[in-house]
């Protein structure tokens, strides 16, 4: 059973034909990752197929990505504790015409968002996306009022979806994470309400008052600090690396819930001090349930907050691995299905990158196929293993087709140059299984 087929089990559209035609689509899509959805089909009937399955009304995207959701729930069942990421990015289709998309930050821009929950380990490790949401905003009317569902909704609503979730997953502690937008009251009060059946940890955006008037960040930093914490910030748009060093303070404060009463909640500040001249410190305000009172359970939240970065390196290979604002699908709908496969692939590119780092000694034909890791030996001019070589070995043999080099002081591949080099080497497949056809070998 190859991995598609494995991913997508139990996948019920009504029909055998399209759950068999969605593995296939999910199989082309990973083989060809920045292909469009033509030079991804083997052919012009698959390419017919293919359109076909994302204009059929009765394929809903939830049923698509069910059997994933499924899966995903297996794997976070082996960790005691999943971090569930929430974040939203905007997909730009302007200059496309497609029914049913909306206005993105320019009201000129013509898109639609995705706010996928993204589950990873506190080690990184990506597990798959649970839950979704996709939509495309309303215009404003003549009076600059945009109708439709108040988009925030969205980070209270995946909170709800995943207080649902934790029940299933007894051993299992889940923990909600999210950036500034996600600093909402509501959100705090659902969670309370709740009886915060899952952790959180969101960095905060509003410094509120407290119900003695004092105001928050003052009254957290203002505390003795627990220590400090040293890091080496990455390169990042053109920014040097640098060393970065920072008091970490922590204060279990109680919040007006706007309903006469208060709710108790963890504030976290990690504030730098001598930040080079010229350069904006770097401060963490971070709410959480989580009670904290030494520096080691502070670290701890802060670390699960970094790993909020995992999913824009996913948002990253949906967007310019899987180049998914170049599809050419005329209705919203059509786009939504396709979506659903893209952030599969999306997931598979990451978990792939990060297993071959976390799990470097891992059998590859736990993830490939052997005729995958071979070729890509042999594209490489490289003597083949007699025997299955380890993960790490063949992502970075991948990868090296992708144009990493590989050289000591590289340390390990990236997502671009694994799809790159994933590409070449389903090429070379293809290429083969033709002469083959053809009686050429």
């Amino acid at each position: 059973m190859s991995w598609s087929e494995e991913e997508l089990k139990g996948i019920e559209l009504g029909d055998k034909r399209l759950n068999r035609r969605a593995a296939s689509l999910l199989e082309r899509f990973s083989e060809k990752p920045t292909a469009s959805i033509p030079n991804a089909s083997r052919g012009w009937s698959e390419t017919q197929a293919a359109y076909r399955f994302f204009s059929n009304e009765s394929v809903s995207w939830e049923k698509i990505l069910a059997p994933h959701w499924e899966q995903t729930q297996i794997r976070m069942s082996q960790h005691k504790r999943v971090l569930c990421i929430q974040d939203t990015t905007e997909l730009n289709f302007n200059g496309q015409e497609i029914e049913g998309l909306g206005p993105l930050s320019y009201e000129s821009q013509r898109g639609m968002y995705v706010h996928p929950t993204y589950m990873v380990t506190p080690d990184r490790e990506s597990l798959g996306v649970m839950d979704a949401w996709m939509w495309a905003r309303a215009f404003k009317d003549a009076n600059g009022v945009r109708a439709g569902i108040v988009e925030s909704t969205r980070w209270i609503e995946g909170y709800e979806r995943l207080a649902e979730l934790a029940p299933k997953l007894s051993e299992t502690r889940l923990v909600y994470v999210a950036d500034r937008e996600a600093d909402m009251l509501a959100l705090l009060v659902k969670a309370h309400d709740l009886g915060e059946p899952l952790d959180y940890v969101i960095r905060a955006k509003h410094n509120r008052s407290l119900p003695n008037g004092e105001l928050l960040w003052a009254k957290v930093e203002v505390s003795e600090s627990l220590g400090e914490i040293h890091f080496m910030l990455p390169k990042r748009h053109g920014v040097k690396p640098r060393a970065v060093r920072q008091s970490v303070y922590a204060q279990r404060v109680r919040l007006e819930n706007g309903r006469g009463g208060t709710l108790e909640t963890t504030c976290v500040v990690a504030k730098e001090h001598d930040a080079p001249s010229g350069t904006q410190p770097i401060i963490w305000r971070l709410l959480s349930n989580c009670p904290v009172s030494t520096l080691e359970e502070a670290v701890t939240l802060i670390e699960w907050y970094r790993t909020r970065w995992e999913i824009e390196r996913f948002f990253d290979v949906l967007k310019n691995a899987c180049r998914v604002e170049a599809l050419q699908l005329a209705y919203q709908e059509r786009l939504e299905r396709a979506l659903a496969l893209f952030m599969i692939v999306a997931w598979r590119i990451v978990r792939l990158m990060r297993l071959g780092r976390s799990c470097p000694d891992l059998d590859a034909e736990l993830f490939f196929e052997p005729i995958e890791w071979k070729v890509a030996f042999a594209l490489l001019k490289k003597k083949t293993p007699t025997h299955p070589p380890t993960l790490n070995t063949v992502i970075r043999t991948i990868a090296m087709l992708g144009g990493f080099l590989g050289r000591k002081s590289d340390g390990e591949p990236g997502a671009k140059t694994l799809w790159i080099g994933l590409q070449r080497v389903f090429d070379a497949i293809l290429g083969i299984e033709a002469a083959k056809s053809a009686g050429l070998l």
